[in-house]
């Protein structure tokens, strides 16, 4: 069976999001998971949250490389010391990218930015945290590589806490999606910050060439599903 690395596809024309469903069987089994990623997520019309929400974030130090692949940068760590608990389940950090713009719309806004970091239990299924960013003016070094202990893109090597991809706020959204590229397979449990990050024109100028602009999929139908506020 062809994966998704294997079958070409984009954002835009023949192989745009329109018509991932057709370009392979693999791609066509995900899409037919109805409660499709991502949407808009207004405030007003969630529900209020309990435990049974809770996502617990035990992120650490440790060792990543960067890629470029599908459309956008990921940072990958060597080894998934990183991980939140979810339901009692435990899911390890495997991968964190970029869309620009965002892919959730929140209260009608759609940030510049969203960084999603990819979850995954150990039986494969996949937990994403969207981070929603405003792009702002800086020079480096500043923000993430501030934080960082080492950043060394011309070795392929970084070293830090995940956890500066966060907003200080922890208030979030969970809702049941799916993947926002192909195969677009679900059941996937999202947790969405309602509180937007920062990062800057400057950090995000080191990866112009790797992250395509117009690499968010449209939004798709929220249908009955229900969706929840943490405090």
């Amino acid at each position: 069976m062809k994966r998704n690395l294997d079958v070409p596809w984009s954002y835009t024309g023949e192989n745009g999001p329109k018509y991932w469903h057709t370009l392979c069987e693999w791609y066509k089994e995900g899409a037919q998971f109805p409660y499709q990623s991502p949407i808009a997520i207004e405030t007003s019309k969630t529900i209020a949250g309990n435990a049974k929400q809770r996502l617990t974030f035990s992120y650490q130090i440790e060792k990543f490389t960067e890629k470029e692949f599908k459309n956008t940068i990921h940072f990958v760590p060597f080894d998934c010391q990183s991980y939140v608990v979810f339901a009692g389940e435990k899911y390890g950090l495997t991968d964190i990218h970029y869309h620009l713009p965002s892919e959730h719309i929140l209260d009608n806004q759609q940030a510049p930015l969203e960084i999603h970091l990819v979850h995954m239990r150990k039986d494969g299924t996949n937990l994403v945290v969207g981070v929603l960013c405003d792009i702002i003016p800086g020079i480096l070094p500043e923000g993430p590589l501030k934080k960082a202990q080492r950043w060394d893109l011309k070795e392929h090597i970084e070293i830090f806490n995940p956890e500066l991809f966060l907003p200080k706020e922890q208030r979030y959204f969970h809702y049941v999606g799916s993947l926002t590229t192909p195969p677009t397979k679900g059941p996937i449990n999202w947790f969405v910050f309602k509180e937007r990050h920062q990062i800057s024109r400057a950090f995000l100028s080191q990866f112009q060439e790797e992250i395509l602009k117009g690499n968010n999929r449209p939004l798709q139908d929220k249908k009955d599903r229900k969706i929840y506020f943490c405090e």
